[in-house]
């Protein structure tokens, strides 16, 4: 790739790994207010483990509104473009962020509290509902198809990063003020950051240009008069056999993410009696590392191909779900952080070459909702279920192997899912017709 090609990619690469990291922070960000505080401020009077399951039903609405936002944001995305509405999206997210942190709690309003922080919650989903396809795609449709699974892997980089940025926050925050303090206002300190962020992060986002792809794609269908029916109706009629790869692609991948770094912070500082720097120490330095092994992964995509680097990661995450809570229950902060280090860079063979084989999956004019559809309703079976089942399931055994064997049954249908699927590195996003359809390119 010639160097003013990589400085263009480079500069698309880092205003959508910016602004995603930004929209992940804000949502991470609510996920550990929710093992931590939420339960004591927002649903006050139940025991500690029904609160959190009320804390994290909260969390799990947010998830309901991601594939409305899919939907509404991937069809005027393919219609007018991904740029616009990746700016909105992450006005979206960044005011609502906001607005949590001046929240008054139940102490002050009564039941409104929770239902102010229900409504926040679902105007959160619907943004990062439509971040998530438009981030990766703009990166997608920018890079050449040989390295796409390198470029494309980047923005997935924010969903670490963000979860690095909300738990370092929150973890200074836990060193520097007592509990009582943290609880009475220091919480409301990192949503109230995210305004300033979010500033940051539009000012980047607006520099870079539309997808070349989709101009492309836009012109041709100018030249020839085409008329086609509203993009939803297109994904559903002829490519729902792609969605349903991608919902189950998404299973383990989601499932896994969320325990790894939600459920941990729960079992940390509930059944093991750990102070909650223990588990947040350990989310921080696993999404550090989890950070920098993403883009490997999608490298080694464009190496050997997306389905075995994706596979390989399933296979191993299931293993990992016994060993995670092994090392876990030695109560030692040394096995913790490895556990969930281990874990992170385990979900990044999953994670990495996700981008870039979903993209794969669809032609240009339905690409952005049917990566939407498909990536955000696994969201609500897996993300939004993921705490409250995990939770539900060691409440109910009064133990972790039931939660192992969740996670493991999730990686059967991620295994069943990428299977079935054709390879698709190194196929060309131009074509008119599913990438998946067509031969791969010499790689």
């Amino acid at each position: 790739m010639p160097r003013s090609e990589n400085r263009s990619i480079a500069k698309v690469v880092g205003a959508s790994l910016i602004g995603t990291t930004i929209e992940w922070y804000d949502f991470f960000l609510y996920g550990s207010a929710a093992a931590l505080v939420f339960n004591k401020l927002f649903f006050p009077g139940s025991d500690p483990l029904t609160g959190t399951l009320l804390s994290f039903a909260t969390y799990a609405i947010g998830f309901l509104a991601r594939p409305l936002g899919g939907l509404v944001f991937g069809h005027f995305g393919d219609r007018v473009g991904r740029k616009k509405l990746l700016v909105f999206s992450l006005l979206l997210m960044g005011g609502s962020t906001c607005a949590m942190g001046l929240l008054p709690t139940y102490a002050a309003v009564g039941v409104a509290a929770p239902l102010l922080l229900t409504a926040l919650r679902l105007v959160q989903g619907f943004a990062l509902g439509g971040e998530w396809g438009g981030a990766v795609l703009i990166v997608s449709e920018h890079g050449d198809d040989r390295r796409r699974g390198f470029w494309a892997s980047w923005p997935q980089c924010g969903a670490p990063g963000g979860n690095l940025l909300a738990t370092a926050v929150l973890a200074i925050l836990a060193a520097v003020q007592s509990d009582a303090a943290f609880t009475s206002w220091g919480w409301r300190i990192p949503f109230l950051l995210s305004g300033v962020l979010v500033i940051i992060g539009l000012w980047i986002r607006l520099t870079v240009t539309e997808s070349p792809v989709f101009l492309a794609a836009q012109e041709k269908a100018r030249q020839r008069g085409e008329q086609h029916r509203a993009p939803a109706v297109e994904v559903f009629r002829g490519a729902w056999r792609r969605v349903l790869i991608t919902i189950g692609a998404r299973m383990a991948e989601n499932v896994s993410y969320y325990v790894l770094t939600a459920f941990i912070l729960v079992y940390v500082t509930g059944p093991l009696g750990l102070s909650k720097s223990t588990g947040l120490n350990a989310v921080l330095i696993g999404s550090a590392i989890h950070f920098l092994t993403i883009p490997l992964w999608g490298a080694l995509s464009d190496r050997i191909g997306r389905r075995p680097v994706y596979l390989f990661g399933a296979v191993a995450m299931a293993g990992w779900a016994f060993a995670f809570f092994a090392l876990m229950d030695t109560r030692s902060a040394g096995m913790i952080v490895l556990a969930a280090t281990v874990g992170l860079v385990l979900h990044g063979a999953m994670y990495g070459p996700q981008a870039a084989f979903f993209a794969e999956q669809f032609p240009t004019r339905v690409r952005y909702t049917g990566l939407s559809i498909g990536g955000q309703l696994s969201s609500i079976a897996a993300g939004a279920l993921a705490p409250i089942v995990a939770v539900a399931l060691f409440r109910e055994f009064g133990g972790t192997l039931a939660v192992s064997l969740y996670v493991v049954a999730m990686c059967v249908i991620t295994v069943i899912a990428v299977t079935s699927a054709k390879e698709t590195a190194g196929t060309s996003l131009h074509d008119e017709e599913p990438a998946a359809a067509a031969e791969p390119v010499a790689r």
